[in-house]
């Protein structure tokens, strides 16, 4: 009959043998076999399983020996249990063996277990336990014991909506300069890394890093740089004497253009959620420390991939078309019918100011009329069709309005004067809502509330309520206190085609909170915007666009002190859209920055 001895933890180390052998002998009196060595080799179990490593080893015919191995054994597994069990038995005259199964309980709830032989042996009479290293394992050799070892937890990738990575598992280097192991050579060390990095961090000086390595404790550090930068000076200066080059682990890009600013936002944001489990070895090792054989391995797990919604062809297409002006550029597009943003798109020169393309605030000049047309629709003061005048210039309280060039089309259908970004029309339909009309108009367009996106910090603009009739006045086609960001835009052209205001998102699996008024836009007032939006690029401001598709949006040329922004915004398909060129001048740069990147995608692209 097989027989168990187990504990749970080393705490049950302290268990009284006495109270052991007591279990063993009833578990024993169940085999007979009274002159066999399954007694000792159930004492010898019972004292093992119980960390008593002691009582084992006076069993065997070499206790010194035998208890040097098995507390190498524990130790070396930082084991903090054993559950001993026999399989099976036999002997003949003076010698025989024990079948047996250990299982280790090893640190983090993991376990190892494995079937051997424990060879007997009778002296006067008395069994013992023949000591070898196989007592512990059948492959464990004479001077060898065990370890435990780690292995890193593999990391997953971050890729994007199209499948390929954005982000994986690389390495950063780490420079220092280390003035004790320098020497003497410490001034031609240093001036040799100054000569190599300045390129990196003009700062430098050789003197004055001598120096600071001099008063430093151990290594000083100096610089981190990416593999390509790292290849390029390490050949210099990697085996100059008191140089440390030290990788660290890190998700790194996979391209350094694509949007690199939300990107290494995204990196932070999603850091503790890219590790898998670690995986484990047991191996043997010698008496010098050295691995000789793996025992047992277990591979880590990766954590799942991350996804984030930006999709690779519409972010490259949006950031060469703002690569064509030198002039702070930026686009965001947003997919209407998931929130799913695809692409924020800036050129270096917008770079410098931040991520302006997602909390830049502007005047969205008359990017603006969808809202306030909108708001007319529903408030009924007008439909598409109603006549409504359009003279160059129209005084309301103390401001006079003017047409872009002072243009006059007299009295129009509402959609005519929208495609053909009448101010005088709308800035007298805004002087006539209440103080708070437009404030709750651009909430329904997603303007105005605050979106919480994980790996993306937005505002997406101010409306603010007023009572003063030229403020108000000027909010209508996008000037007065109107600020809008481009992110902001999108969420409204976005809205239009949805038929709702979308909850905008960037990383699979993280909800976006939304706080702030958002009611819905109504259905009949999407009928009605819809075609007039297209009408802008059939036969108004944005006539460039035609041959692009199914394109509706609107333009706007947002004038401040010294010049104006160039605006459009608009979807087709489902693609939502937003582009600024800020300073830009007239719309039809903003029109023409735009048709590049939708001509830079394929046909028909989330059409």
């Amino acid at each position: 009959m097989a027989s168990l001895i187990s504990s749970s933890s080393r705490a049950s180390r302290s268990l009284s043998v006495g109270a052991v052998i007591a279990l063993v002998v009833t578990l024993g009196a169940c085999t007979p076999r009274p002159n066999g060595p399954e007694p000792t080799a159930e004492e010898f179990f019972a004292a093992l399983a119980t960390g008593d490593t002691g009582a084992a080893a006076e069993l065997s015919d070499r206790p010194a020996d035998a208890r040097a191995a098995l507390n190498e054994a524990w130790s070396g597994l930082q084991a903090t249990g054993l559950d001993a069990q026999i399989l099976s038995s036999k002997y003949a005259e003076d010698t025989g063996s024990i079948a047996y199964r250990y299982t280790w309980h090893l640190p983090k709830n993991r376990t190892w277990a494995y079937d051997g032989t424990l060879n007997m042996v009778r002296d006067e009479g008395r069994w013992e336990v023949r000591w070898s290293a196989t007592g512990l394992h059948p492959r464990l050799g004479e001077n060898q014991t065990f370890a435990l070892r780690a292995d890193a937890p593999p990391r997953a990738s971050v890729n994007e909506r199209s499948g390929t990575n954005v982000l994986v598992p690389g390495y950063r280097y780490g420079f220092a300069l280390d003035a004790r192991a320098a020497g003497g050579d410490l001034m031609p060390t240093a001036r040799a890394v100054v000569d190599a990095l300045r390129r990196f961090d003009p700062t430098l000086d050789p003197q004055r890093l001598a120096e600071q390595a001099s008063s430093t404790k151990g290594p000083l550090s100096l610089i981190t740089l990416r593999q390509a930068d790292r290849d390029a000076v390490a050949g210099a200066i990697g085996a100059l004497p008191g140089v440390v080059i030290t990788p660290q682990p890190e998700m790194v890009p996979t391209d350094e253009n694509f949007a690199p600013t939300l990107v290494d936002e995204v990196k932070k944001t999603v850091a503790d959620d890219l590790d898998g489990s670690p995986g484990w070895r047991v191996v043997t090792v010698n008496q010098n420390g050295v691995d000789v054989e793996i025992l047992n391995e277990v591979p880590g797990e990766p954590a799942p991939s991350v996804t984030i919604s930006l999709d690779r062809a519409v972010q490259d297409a949006a950031q060469n078309a703002v690569d064509s002006t030198d002039k702070q550029a930026m686009i965001v597009v947003i997919r209407p019918s998931t929130g799913e943003i695809l692409a924020v798109a800036q050129n270096a020169a917008a770079d410098r100011e931040g991520p302006i393309a997602t909390m830049g605030l502007y005047p969205p000049g008359s990017t603006f009329k969808i809202v306030t047309a909108g708001a007319a629709i529903e408030r009924d003061m007008a439909t598409p069709n109603t006549l409504l005048g359009c003279p160059g210039q129209l005084d309301i309280g103390h401001r006079t309005v003017p047409n872009y060039g002072g243009f006059d089309l007299g009295t129009v259908p509402m959609s005519r004067a929208f495609a053909s970004s009448c101010n005088t029309t709308f800035a007298e339909l805004a002087s006539r809502m209440p103080p708070r009309g437009l404030t709750q108009a651009a909430a329904q367009y997603g303007i105005g509330p605050d979106y919480n996106i994980a790996g993306l910090s937005t505002v997406s603009g101010s409306v603010p309520p007023t009572v003063n009739l030229t403020e108000r006045t000027e909010d209508g086609f996008g000037q007065g206190k109107v600020l809008v960001s481009p992110f902001g835009m999108a969420m409204a052209a976005a809205t239009v085609a949805a038929g709702r205001t979308p909850v905008p998102h960037l990383i699979d699996g993280r909800e976006t909170a939304v706080n702030g008024d958002r009611d819905q836009i109504p259905a009949a007032v999407v009928d009605d915007l819809r075609p007039m939006m297209r009408l802008v690029v059939t036969n108004g401001t944005a006539k460039d666009l035609q041959g692009a598709g199914d394109v509706r949006g609107k333009t706007g040329e947002a004038e401040f002190a010294g010049g104006s922004h160039s605006w459009f915004t608009g979807y087709r398909g489902d693609m939502a859209f937003s582009a600024l060129i800020v300073g830009g001048g007239s719309s039809e740069y903003a029109v023409r920055m735009l048709k590049y990147m939708l001509d830079s995608l394929p046909d028909g692209y989330l059409g």
